[in-house]
């Protein structure tokens, strides 16, 4: 487990992590609308 003084630092980088991971989705989630929009059309 890492020590008190890391704690910071991670949590700084699995917040980093998680916005990356939401905004991804979103984007993918978007990508995907629009091929299907596309193909459809």
């Amino acid at each position: 487990m890492a020590g008190n003084g890391d704690m910071k630092a991670h949590q700084q980088t699995y917040d980093g992590f998680i916005g990356l991971f939401k905004w991804g989705t979103v984007a993918s989630a978007l990508v995907v609308m629009l091929v299907v929009y596309l193909l459809a059309s």
